[in-house]
């Protein structure tokens, strides 16, 4: 099988080709890296190759700037691009910031922003895989990854499921709390990308929700993921959330926090990847591979040891911060040159569910996997063409998404909110209605009103500039 990515030369690429090809059965003979950016494919894209290398697999990964080559004989293309790179991003924060908004690139104002600038692309990109690999599957992971899967699945002819690792994570260190074996579990789970909750955690077929609550403030101290919200809170509200919710229950905290830092979430990650390339770029062209990877996976350390630490606590993680995962701990998956750690059985991260969902739609392990998909039936209170984030059963036959579980009254407003909000997002960017996008970010949960939607999408557009410049 041929995998394409576009976006090759992102910084997560490298580890993720690690992972793909350290699992047992992985069938790939060709893994095509599109990047259009030159520096990105002499670093990134370069450094993935000589990981493929490392693990015996010197002639499977190549970089190429051409997209008809990237696409031609494909069977699966994986998505992860980023229109405007890091300083599109700080720009997505910094304008929501300034106002006392939220500022975070998937969710409220910069996660509007980023899909305008997102979704004409990614649709040119669809039109070029349907020409070039009309039966290729394309497995979504760019951000804002609900709302981009919802404007692929309307308005593109290729077939296409958005995926993000936030759920299955948040059920895998539920399992793990509860000294459960995952397979043990059964659950219920939906809403949308990034806003989404657990109704529902069985164990053995005993339901263990009600403990999982009671025990709420262990549950914190075990993971941090957990740790942004009231314990009574979530109680009271009778499901528990996964992390990004934080941003729509504590708003006011998260920016507090940013202020107290003194830099966003996108500014700690612009000047970390200015560094990594630079010591990519200089090791690999004394032709030091092992110094290069050494300068990547210490730059990956510090970045998954400051995640989401800046937004909860106001806590900035500085440049020469200490190694380690997001528990403190040295993560399996960050190590010397060669085959990525963890369990077969239990793959983790990007990655693993993606090799879930293809390994399920080749017809060789039928699955159920938290993905973004049409909605069909399994949240009855949203459209059936609305792209929602719940399980579902993908086979040989394709992906038949399952119910949702009963979230919280009040989790069915929210979502309803976000959703409408999505779809009007999906409609300005494919019109180019300048106005009704501003009108489409007013209907944000997280935007305080018609007025400053209006003045937040006049600064993003001339910010920007040729990336909005189609908004009219």
């Amino acid at each position: 099988m041929k995998l394409a990515i576009l976006g090759g030369g992102g910084v997560r690429i490298p580890l993720f080709v690690r992972g793909v090809l350290s699992r047992p059965g992985t069938s790939f003979s060709e893994i095509c890296l599109f990047e259009p950016d030159r520096a990105r494919r002499d670093t990134i894209g370069r450094l993935a190759v000589e990981v493929a290398a490392a693990l015996g697999h010197r002639e499977v990964v190549t970089v190429t700037p051409d997209v008809e080559e990237a696409f031609t004989g494909a069977d699966f293309v994986f998505s992860a691009i980023r229109v405007g790179g890091d300083r599109g991003r700080l720009i997505d924060e910094e304008v929501a910031l300034r106002r006392g908004v939220v500022g975070q690139e998937t969710t409220g104002p910069g996660g509007c922003a980023m899909a305008l600038r997102t979704i004409p692309v990614v649709l040119s990109y669809c039109e070029a895989l349907a020409r070039y690999a009309p039966g290729a599957v394309l497995i979504n992971f760019t951000n804002p990854a609900g709302l981009i899967t919802q404007a692929i699945s309307l308005h593109a002819t290729v077939r296409a499921v958005g995926v993000c690792d936030t759920p299955s994570g948040a059920l895998d260190r539920l399992a793990d709390f509860l000294g459960a074996d995952r397979d043990e579990v059964g659950f219920s789970y939906g809403g949308l990308n990034h806003l989404g909750w657990i109704s529902s955690f069985r164990v053995a077929g005993r339901e263990c929700i009600g403990t999982l609550l009671q025990r709420y403030e262990e549950l914190q101290r075990f993971d941090h993921r957990f740790a942004a919200f009231d314990p009574d809170f979530v109680r009271r509200l009778g499901a528990v959330p996964t992390e990004y919710d934080y941003y729509y229950y504590e708003p006011q905290r998260y920016v507090e926090a940013v202020a107290q830092a003194g830099a966003s979430r996108g500014a700690d990650v612009l000047r970390l990847n200015s560094g990594l390339f630079g010591d990519i770029a200089k090791a690999l062209e004394a032709g030091d591979v092992h110094d290069a990877w050494h300068a990547y996976i210490t730059q990956m350390r510090i970045r998954r040891a400051s995640y989401m630490r800046t937004d909860m606590a106001g806590e900035a993680m500085p440049i020469g911060a200490p190694a380690g995962g997001p528990d403190g701990d040295t993560d399996d998956d960050l190590g010397d040159l060669g085959p990525a750690g963890g369990g077969a059985d239990r793959p983790g991260g990007y990655e693993g569910v993606a090799l879930a969902v293809i390994a399920a739609l080749t017809g060789r392990r039928p699955a159920s996997v938290i993905v973004n998909t049409r909605n069909g039936a399994s949240l009855p209170f949203l459209d059936q063409d609305d792209v929602v984030e719940v399980p579902a059963h993908i086979d040989g036959g394709g992906v038949a998404p399952l119910a949702g579980g009963t979230l919280p009254r009040s989790a069915r407003g929210l979502v309803t909110q976000v959703k409408e909000y999505e779809r009007e997002v999906v409609s300005a960017a494919v019109t180019g209605d300048a106005e009704r996008a501003a009108l489409a970010l007013a209907l944000h949960p997280l935007v305080p009103g018609v007025t400053v939607a209006r003045e937040m999408m006049s600064e993003y557009r001339e910010r920007h500039g040729p990336d909005l410049a189609y908004l009219h």
